[in-house]
């Protein structure tokens, strides 16, 4: 480990680049503790304490939530309009063929998801502003209704929101690791310790509280080594090129396939979506008609986040998004003929349309499996925890949810296989 370490401090690129996605992951979380002048923090902290569904959306946003802060929304907006984006990529010609040509093309889409980001983020603070406002018996902001008084506050939002996309581009282009993941993955361990810290506080008082803490770092631990493992898990396709080798037949390769090829994207899409309808709804109980209301009531009551129909509405999007983005990503039209071009063939498969058929079948039992398992690792902390209240064990806070172990395990997986082809190239530089 000190060799690995020290082999990085060596690398002078590798090195500064570390250090500046260090600089930028302090900068953002110390922005994220700027409170939005007249805020009214006090009022705020006690509708977050008892608010689930507002806790679930402060996994993206790290806390910014419960301070108010200038980047109040995180970068939620961005993870939106990602996904209009990818959807429109499918129904819309032009912006398909736009992601077909490359990086040039992925640049445009994401030229338009940043600008698709900015409306976005100004209408949700709006959003965001009423509803902890509404739910609030002390107003967190004065003077709600006056333009004056709330357009500057939806400004400085989207802006801050807008903050956040340029720092992750920055660290995407002159860091480590893409930024975007990288801000999430610094949201999710900040809040760690003050849970932590939360327990232990508790168990001072009551000695009982400290079992339910140890079993759920337990767990976590447990969790996160199984995800470790299906995540580097992989079926490996083998491939034979054209040509004479050592012992006078085709070269042989391996193409591998991961279990779970989509990573960690449909958890993030997942937690974006599946806190919205719960949100939408304490936004419509408050409303003067009384059929609209009864509507609020009705969503509240069923996107709880200990009810069975949220749980199972939240798997059910994790699985759809890992089946969809799969489909985006792995193409076994191309790949089959990427293998027919460079003279390869599958040992007992034809090249060309059985090739793609037989990737296909594979991909597909793949994803199955890998989008299950997902959407299991998402739901099995909230269903331990209501194990726990369900027994005399008693309640104890999530250290970290279940989206939380796939993006953290994502990023840093990520974020090793990027270290490590650095080395390599800092290696091979020593020999020109």
């Amino acid at each position: 480990m000190i060799t690995y370490l020290k082999q990085i401090w060596n690398s002078k690129d590798l090195r500064n680049k570390i250090l500046f996605t260090l600089g930028m992951l302090v900068l953002y979380r110390a922005i994220a503790h700027i409170t939005v002048p007249g805020a009214n923090l006090d009022a705020l902290r006690a509708v977050s304490s008892r608010n689930e569904l507002l806790q679930m959306f402060s996994l993206l946003t790290g806390g910014s939530t419960e301070n108010f802060s200038i980047v109040l929304m995180g970068i939620s907006p961005y993870i939106n309009a990602s996904i209009i984006m990818q959807l429109m990529a499918v129904m819309v010609p032009k912006l398909e063929n736009l992601s077909k040509e490359g990086e040039a093309g992925r640049r445009k889409i994401n030229s338009y998801t940043r600008w698709l980001t900015l409306p976005l983020a100004f209408l949700q603070s709006y959003g965001m502003i009423i509803l902890l406002n509404s739910q609030s018996q002390i107003p967190i902001i004065e003077n709600i209704g006056n333009a004056a008084v709330v357009l500057p506050i939806m400004l400085t939002i989207s802006a801050g929101t807008v903050l956040l996309v340029w720092l992750g581009e920055q660290i995407t282009e002159k860091g480590i690791g893409n930024g975007i993941s990288l801000l999430i993955f610094a949201s999710i361990i900040s809040q760690v310790p003050s849970l932590v810290g939360q327990s232990l506080f508790l168990a001072q008082d009551d000695e009982s509280k400290l079992i339910p803490f140890i079993l759920m770092v337990l767990i976590t631990i447990i969790l996160l080594i199984i995800v470790v493992l299906v995540t580097e898990g992989e079926r490996r396709i083998p491939v034979t090129y054209a040509g004479r080798s050592a012992r006078g037949g085709g070269n042989q390769a391996f193409m591998p396939i991961k279990i779970n090829q989509a990573g960690m994207i449909p958890i993030i899409f997942a937690v974006a979506l599946v806190s919205f309808p719960g949100i939408l709804a304490q936004f419509l109980a408050n409303a003067e008609s009384e059929s609209i209301r009864n509507i609020g009531a009705t969503m509240g009551a069923l996107f709880q986040p200990n009810t069975a129909f949220y749980l199972l509405f939240y798997f059910l999007l994790v699985v759809a998004f890992t089946f969809f983005y799969v489909s985006i990503t792995f193409n076994p039209d191309q790949i089959a003929e990427s293998i027919q071009k460079r003279g390869g063939y599958i040992p007992g498969i034809r090249p060309g349309r059985q090739t793609s058929e037989y990737l296909a079948n594979i991909s597909k039992k793949l994803t199955f499996f890998g989008a299950n398992f997902l959407a299991f690792i998402a739901i099995s902390p909230l269903i331990i925890q209501f194990f726990f209240v369900s027994t005399t064990l008693g309640s104890v806070p999530l250290l970290i949810s279940g989206a939380g172990i796939i993006i953290i395990v994502g990023v840093v997986l990520e974020l090793i296989r990027q270290i490590n082809a650095q080395l390599v190239m800092h290696d091979y530089s020593k020999f020109y």
